[in-house]
């Protein structure tokens, strides 16, 4: 067979390769020759990341036991190749052990638990909203300097995360989700006996800081134990589990201060972070892969939950194959979260999310005085009248969830077939490739919502001023309408941002999300302090009218970020790759 027969030959086996067995060649247990297209080494075991764990042990095993024979195998067939055809080339597609060794169920379990952890950030803050007007007749006070307090809340929530993330992704997360809560349980102590204001805005600012860590930690913990292609639905069942509070947040204040005044409300805190910090250290694990690995490292110390102290050890778990060297607390732990913000693409989602978060808090934060001047409520139907809005929270991000998701696996398949890769390929999950548009992925629904998100903060207003409207009888409705369409929309442009924002830095979930925290929170907090002067000075109507105009003004960041975030992303990499080869030489 000449030259030109046996290309014509390997051209008909590749156009088969992945539909029949012609074109392909086993030259060693489970690797491949491919019709002149070189060698690949094809494990379905090892690519369905939810197989059973003691299934992916036992290849796991089986893959590291026979690794230096497949590369004698892979080196001897290359030297055979050469001698039939120099110009084919080879090349050894090596799969990745799994992402993580826990099913989905103990994944779940993690998720589940990290999410009531996460509660109290939103709780602490929500909860207090329907007790504004007690709290400024008990202590005596205005209630414009109560507002202060949810300023002072948000500022210390939106700082606390950078230190606390530095510390988890330094020391772990397990042993900063005890400290924050131990801090944020002393909080709530001197809280329950606050006999004046001083003591109020000092312990609620300690509060937002044994609080407010929990939800970068959080998704520290998603991004350790859930690959890209399925992080999505982890991060906004995350976030919609700590929406839930949200919801029942305001009912709860309300009825507490309504029967045992402002203080119970402390008194409660209490009580459940205290039951969820047992909960923590007797089951979650620590997850921090330079830590527990893929979850296959057997856990010493602080690090392992109390319960696997009585209970049978799993048949995965192994020592590390060296000593656990764990990074120390240096200055740079503290300032390279902030070095986030020198990549372009990172700091257009903060903005944009940030922009979208402030709104929603002034919306939040200033129903109560509408509501109660609009419709005569009390504190205790001002507490309901916060369940749309805590309800849009929750289903804006489990149904954008779930179209991440199917966003993420239209993309990957558009991407293995312009790559011509076997539909059974799976792109690794720890480090996507670099032309792969995770941004397109991640953000394919933000143009509508963040439309619905303009639309509903533009006509809301409108609704809360007209006497001639608000007075008639089941108005009420329409405002509560808008809010659960504004509640919906802009979280669903967080979990869109926050689980972007952690694509885009690998290996530092807890500094990613404690940097898009700041952010939310600094510019909610400017927000929330000029709310009700803004609403005193301009009306509702004009109020929230400019708000949306506010955001349509930033909707080019979105589209900058759309249009030239994958080749920002692709340059960063590139100069990572060059700078690591450097220092290799």
């Amino acid at each position: 067979m000449d030259q030109s027969e046996r290309e014509a030959a390997s051209r008909r086996g590749d156009t088969r390769r992945f539909t029949t067995m012609e074109g392909w060649r086993e030259v060693a247990n489970n690797l491949y020759y491919i019709a002149g297209q070189g060698l690949i080494n094809i494990d379905a075991d090892l690519l369905d990341d939810d197989k059973d764990i003691i299934t992916r042990k036992a290849v796991h095993t089986r893959r590291i036991s026979s690794l230096a024979k497949r590369n004698d195998d892979i080196n001897a067939i290359k030297d055979t190749n050469k001698s039939v055809n120099s110009e084919e080339k080879l090349e050894a597609v090596v799969v990745e052990e799994p992402y993580h060794i826990f099913p989905p169920r103990q994944r779940w379990q993690v998720v589940i638990t990290i999410g009531a952890a996460g509660l109290f950030s939103g709780l602490s803050s929500n909860i207090y909203f329907p007790a504004l007007d007690l709290i400024a007749q008990d202590l005596n006070v205005s209630l414009q300097l109560v507002s202060l307090t949810i300023t002072s809340y948000l500022i210390i929530q939106g700082i606390s995360p950078v230190i606390w993330g530095s510390f988890a992704d330094a020391l772990g997360r397990r042993p900063i989700y005890i400290a924050s809560f131990s801090v944020y349980i002393l909080a709530n102590i001197a809280l329950s006996f606050s006999p004046n204001f001083i003591v109020l805005i000092v312990f609620r600012g300690l509060q937002a800081a044994g609080s407010a860590s929990t939800v970068s930690i959080g998704n520290g913990v998603i991004q350790d134990i859930a690959p890209p292609a399925k992080r999505g639905s982890y991060i906004s069942f995350y976030q919609a589990i700590r929406n839930f509070s949200i919801a029942v947040g305001p009912v709860l204040g309300g009825a507490l201060s309504n029967s045992f005044g402002f203080r119970s409300i402390f008194v409660f805190l209490f009580v459940i972070s205290s039951i969820v910090l047992t909960v923590i250290v007797i089951f979650l694990p620590e997850t921090m892969r330079s830590i527990a690995g893929n979850g296959s490292i057997r856990l010493k110390g602080i690090y392992n939950p109390l319960i696997r102290l009585i209970t049978k050890e799993p048949n995965y778990m192994q020592d590390p194959e060296e000593a656990i060297v764990r990074k120390g607390i240096t200055v740079s732990a503290f300032t390279d979260p902030l070095r986030l913000f020198l990549q372009k693409d990172v700091l257009l989602n903060l903005i944009f999310g940030g922009v979208i978060y402030t709104i929603w808090s002034m919306v939040t934060s200033t129903t109560t005085s509408l509501f109660k001047s609009a419709f005569g409520l009390n504190e205790l139907l001002i507490g309901l009248s916060f369940l749309p809005n805590g309800v849009g929270t929750i289903v804006g991000s489990a149904i954008i969830g779930n179209l991440m998701n199917r966003d993420f696996r239209t993309a990957e398949g558009a991407y293995k077939v312009e790559h011509n890769l076997p539909a059974e390929f799976k792109l690794p999950a720890k480090a996507l490739p670099a032309d792969f548009k995770i941004e397109h992925a991640r953000l394919n629904n933000l143009s509508w919502v963040t439309l619905l998100f303009v639309a509903s903060t533009g006509v809301y207003g409108l609704t809360v001023q007209n006497v001639t409207l608000t007075s008639l009888p089941g108005w009420i409705i329409v405002p509560l309408l808008l809010q659960f369409l504004i509640a919906a929309t802009s979280n669903a442009v967080f979990a869109m941002n926050q689980t972007l924002v952690s694509d885009l830095c690998p290996g530092k979930g807890a500094s990613s999300t404690a940097i898009n925290n700041l952010v939310r929170c600094s510019l909610a907090a400017v927000g929330v302090a000029f709310a009700e002067t803004m609403l005193g000075a301009l009306g509702p109507a004009v109020s929230f009218l400019l708000l949306a105009f506010i955001v349509v003004i930033f909707i080019p960041i979105a589209v900058v970020n759309w249009f030239y975030g994958p080749t920002w992303r692709m340059e960063r990499l590139q100069m990572q790759e060059r700078l690591e080869r450097k220092e290799s030489a």
